[in-house]
């Protein structure tokens, strides 16, 4: 799996994150340096999951909304201040989905699609491409989430597992019964 910088902190960059949530802490108007750094990633999440541009910028000013009237309860907790950022972001887009029936949506290209087979060890087929979108997109809220966050945006399972509130073994178990289960639905299409 390649190195996706959006996800990936070095201890610096995780101080200087502290630094800045430490001053928002004690003023809310020093919480700039933070959503300057997450309002563009942050919103291409959701966009990238819902049909709607004007929705993905209404749940976006939400997500930032709570985490600065919440930002007394944050924990640092070894992973970059985004992780709770996308956490908040995951479980308001879920009330969306609930409240207003809107559609999930779910944008990949072909490169996010090999690296499911690259990670697997199997061998990629262009012809699987449509069987595998298909695949992914009958899975359920959970799985679809976990497949999105590892192999479309390439984050690493501490950070999913922080997010999604589980394991990092939890994570990683639940992957591998997913990838699993792709396996076999592809093996019987092309059978």
């Amino acid at each position: 799996m390649s190195f996706n910088p959006l996800y990936h902190h070095t201890e610096a960059q995780l101080e200087e994150e502290l630094r800045w949530i430490e001053a928002a802490k004690a003023k809310p108007e020093d919480f700039r340096p933070l959503y300057e750094k997450y309002y563009k990633p942050i919103f291409s999440y959701l966009y990238q999951r819902m049909n709607s541009k004007d929705s993905a910028f209404d749940l976006t000013s939400q997500v930032f909304l709570k985490a600065l009237t919440h930002l007394h309860k944050y924990e640092f907790r070894g992973v970059p201040f985004s992780s709770w950022l996308y956490r908040i972001a995951h479980n308001e887009m879920v009330q969306v989905f609930r409240k207003q029936k809107e559609q999930r949506v779910i944008n990949a290209d072909i490169n996010d699609l090999r690296f499911i087979c690259e990670e697997n060890k199997e061998v990629f087929f262009e012809e699987y491409i449509p069987a595998l979108k298909r695949l992914i997109g009958k899975l359920n809220e959970k799985d679809l989430q976990l497949v999105e966050m590892r192999y479309f945006e390439k984050r690493p399972f501490k950070e999913i597992a922080e997010i999604l509130e589980i394991s990092e073994v939890n994570a990683k178990v639940r992957m591998y019964r997913i990838i699993e289960k792709l396996k076999v639905s592809i093996r019987k299409i092309n059978v």
